[in-house]
């Protein structure tokens, strides 16, 4: 009895976890699709939960940072949805591959040409952005949430360090470290020579070996034959000796 009590206490305190953590959870955020590195291209997806159960969500917009722009945003269609790119001037022109960009993408809009996000559902919504600045660990995006009820729920709370998360947090991308491929590839040129020096040192002691073996070979046969006549002569001498004797 005590053990289903203590079974029974566990349950309630884990489906407790589960609706506290809900919530927590239920907001528009975005993610990468593998890494969003400084200094490259990435692509990310704005994820928009439904928080109404009687309502459906029927636009999304997303402002981009203007403190680190981003000159080229593409976006992936969407099933049902309409998309809108917005572009602004730039106070300062940013510089992308030699090239200056006097304008970058200030925010994109996405409205349902249907139903839209209906509830328990939720969507993505990819878009391909670059060049990831290279001096910030993070973006942080603003997004508007409307549902077909008019409600409009604005996702643009910063999140303070230290602090609790906001009750409409904005959406915040994080940026890993820029991947040095330059010193891979430096580094395996570099075991690449090492390779070939090292094959090239081993067919040059390969040669040495045979070289010096067929040297040897040809020394033990020298030797041999000069034993042989050595052996020979003896021999002879022997004779010639044994038949003076026998004369004498």
């Amino acid at each position: 009895m005590k053990a289903f009590r203590i079974a029974a206490a566990g349950t309630v305190a884990a489906s407790a976890v589960v609706v506290l953590s809900t919530p927590a959870f239920a907001h528009v955020s975005v993610q990468p699709e593998g890494e969003a590195a400084k200094g490259g291209y990435a692509t990310i997806d704005f994820k928009v939960p439904n928080e109404r159960d009687n309502a459906s969500t029927n636009k999304l917009e997303v402002s981009f940072p203007t403190d680190h722009p981003l000159a080229s945003v593409s976006a992936q269609p969407v099933d049902g949805w309409t998309i809108k790119i917005t572009k602004s001037k730039l106070a300062k022109p940013l510089e992308v591959h030699g090239e200056k960009i006097s304008e970058a993408v200030s925010k994109v809009t996405w409205t349902a040409a249907g139903k839209g996000i209906e509830p328990g559902f939720f969507q993505k919504f990819p878009l391909s952005v670059g060049q990831l600045p290279e001096d910030a660990d993070e973006l942080v995006f603003k997004a508007i949430q409307t549902y077909d009820n008019k409600e409009v729920v604005r996702w643009i709370e910063p999140q303070e360090e230290g602090q609790e998360e906001p009750e409409n947090p904005a959406p915040v991308l994080e940026l890993t470290a820029a991947s040095d491929e330059d010193g891979h590839h430096g580094s395996a040129a570099a075991d690449s020579d090492s390779a070939s020096d090292d094959s090239a040192k081993d067919s040059t002691t390969a040669a040495a070996a045979t070289d010096g073996g067929d040297s040897s070979d040809t020394t033990a046969r020298v030797l041999g034959v000069v034993g042989i006549v050595v052996g020979l002569a003896g021999v002879a001498y022997g004779v010639l000796a044994g038949r003076r004797r026998t004369n004498a």
